[in-house]
């Protein structure tokens, strides 16, 4: 089916760039209406004070075939949250997809540094922006949802819940709120699965957002340039890969076989057959665990 999402209704919470952009821009090439939300547009930016905005993203889903609607929104702010759905409410009557992507943390983490040590501020911030703005999103969205059965959550995070729990994420903070995740995605399952809907965590791989790009200095065309510096990141991924993903579970019939579990887009990328802008399907799980964590040369091979 060239537009397998026709007719359905997304809400990409956490949309500006990244993942979220991915996800939206890969739902709308499915054929359905996206709403993304973020707090950075045209005429104010959030405290990232980056280019990217909610409206870009609308741009890029319409681009791909979809109805992109951009709708500024601060995940903080149960008021705001509460008229975004109204609006979806009037204007669809029916909310079939949410993807709660809302993060904000990478200027609030610090690496490797202990309770004690980490910026308290910071460390409570990032957890109300990681965890509390799902909660919120998903209390005031989930019953449009469940007005017509088949409905989909999917909770993104950093990280799968087996690798979670074996390795230490960071520090505390961004331990939890990656961790966090993974467990609401369980939790919603058990509330949504005999309600008729789905709910599932995702995580991407190494991901080639915006801010992970101008970190290495390259850009999509050349990030192979930033190996020699940083031999791992050849099994990293686009953000439309994760987006892919997240599009075969939403056209998938079958998807409730998923209810409650932690995924990747690898993972899901061997179960659906996509891949990859490139043509390849890179597995960064598994690599990270049989290679770059084994501490052997990087070597993509048979991970890609």
């Amino acid at each position: 089916m060239p537009e397998p999402l026709k007719d359905k209704v997304a809400l990409v919470a956490g949309a500006t760039r990244g993942a979220g952009r991915g996800i939206a821009v890969e739902l709308g090439a499915a054929g359905a209406t996206v709403y993304v939300t973020g707090r950075s547009t045209r005429a104010r930016r959030s405290e990232y004070d980056r280019p990217e905005t909610v409206e870009d993203t609308a741009d890029l889903v319409t681009e791909a075939g979809g109805h992109g609607i951009a709708v500024p929104t601060d995940h903080l702010d149960p008021a705001q949250v509460r008229r975004l759905v109204d609006r979806i409410a009037d204007e669809q009557g029916r909310l079939d997809i949410l993807v709660n992507d809302i993060w904000g943390g990478e200027k609030l983490f610090e690496w490797d540094k202990t309770v004690w040590e980490h910026d308290l501020d910071k460390g409570l911030r990032l957890l109300r922006l990681a965890v509390e703005t799902h909660a919120v999103t998903s209390h005031h969205a989930l019953p449009l949802m469940l007005r017509h059965p088949g409905g989909l959550v999917v909770e993104m995070t950093d990280g799968t819940a087996e690798y979670n729990r074996d390795n230490y994420r960071v520090n505390l903070f961004y331990d939890l709120a990656k961790s966090s995740v993974l467990r609401m995605a369980f939790a919603l399952g058990h509330e949504l699965g005999p309600r008729g809907a789905t709910a599932v965590a995702l995580t991407p791989g190494w991901l080639r957002s915006e801010m992970m790009l101008e970190h290495f200095a390259v850009r999509e065309e050349n990030w192979r340039d930033a190996l020699d510096r940083v031999p791992h990141f050849a099994i990293s991924e686009t953000p439309r890969y994760v987006g892919r993903a997240v599009a075969a579970l939403a056209a998938d019939a079958d998807v409730a076989r998923f209810n409650g579990r932690s995924l990747s887009s690898g993972g899901l990328a061997q179960e659906y057959g996509f891949t990859d802008l490139d043509g390849s399907r890179p597995d960064a799980w598994r690599y990270l665990v049989e290679v770059q964590d084994a501490d052997r040369p990087a070597d993509t091979t048979g991970y890609r």
